[in-house]
């Protein structure tokens, strides 16, 4: 049976703590945390990762934003889905509704790897009106490119078989396993930030999440509807992220003209836990063009 990480477990001294709340929405149980005063600016953080992941972030935007920032279905403390809702479209609508039920209008919006498009699915069906989107390393094209089928017919043959997220928790267990995962997208990020990762690693359920996010994973669509966004589109680029590389957004640009491109040396795939007060100044500077 999947194991889910727990509040008063994993939890216990979970970063910003004090601005955590629990909220019904969609038929889930959400994890979410909001902060600060301002105009409304919604976060969501990437595959495999949860709240801890903008834990220095968040607090430097809550001086200018309110900030709202949840876990997504079946990561971190936020219940789990199946199917069709992990998908691109499914986690779309999921975190609309949930936008809906805390009456959040957000004015701007970031997101990190699968998180940036979370939110331009979202934009493009209507579901935000923000001015601008931030993409933060945004996983905008298809895993593996040409090779974007098999891959996903691959992870939904491991998320078929009930032992595989298990055996990946069993290897995450050991957290010199979660330090070399994170090092190998290019980012080196604090011993604490290292265990937040490692806690959730641990647990069968979260990974199980992941998993079927890739399997349901279909950014086609996608980048066949992206000419026609309407808010502003901000490409941020870790020149050394290793999990998406940087030269995918010049291929997202040659689609969408209009897009910015800004490029952070000397950072990987978590630029926004390695230099928070860079993502910060550029998220900021993005409301106020």
């Amino acid at each position: 049976m999947p194991q889910y990480p727990a509040w008063e477990r994993e939890g216990r001294d979970w970063p910003n703590r004090h601005a955590s709340r629990f909220v019904q929405a969609a038929g889930l149980r959400w994890h979410v945390q909001v902060m600060g005063q301002g105009p409304a600016l919604l976060l969501l953080h990437g595959t495999a990762a949860a709240t801890h992941s903008w834990r220095d972030l968040m607090p430097l935007l809550a001086e200018h934003f309110t900030v709202v920032a949840p876990d997504l279905p079946g990561h971190g403390f936020t219940q789990p889905v199946t199917g069709p809702r992990l998908s691109l479209p499914g986690m779309a609508a999921s975190v609309g509704a949930l936008l809906q039920v805390m009456q959040v209008k957000p004015t701007l919006v970031a997101g990190h790897s699968a998180g940036a498009a979370i939110l331009l699915r979202m934009a493009l069906d209507q579901r935000i009106a923000p001015d601008a989107i931030v993409s933060l390393n945004g996983a905008l094209q298809p895993l593996g490119d040409q090779h974007a089928a098999f891959f996903t017919r691959t992870a939904r043959l491991l998320v078929g078989l009930p032992f595989v997220p298990s055996l990946f928790a069993w290897r995450a267990a050991d957290k010199a396993v979660a330090e070399r995962l994170l090092t190998d997208t290019g980012s080196r990020i604090d011993a604490q930030g290292v265990d937040y990762y490692a806690r959730l690693f641990r647990q069968s359920g979260h990974l199980a999440a992941a998993l079927g996010m890739m399997a349901n994973w279909d950014l086609v669509p996608l980048l066949r509807d992206l000419p026609r966004l309407v808010p502003r589109l901000l490409l941020v680029v870790g020149a050394k992220d290793r999990a998406v590389p940087p030269a995918q957004a010049d291929r997202v640009r040659a689609r969408l003209p209009s897009a910015r491109i800004i490029t952070l040396p000397g950072l990987g795939h978590l630029a926004h836990e390695e230099a928070p007060d860079q993502a910060a100044a550029i998220i900021i500077a993005e409301a106020a063009p």
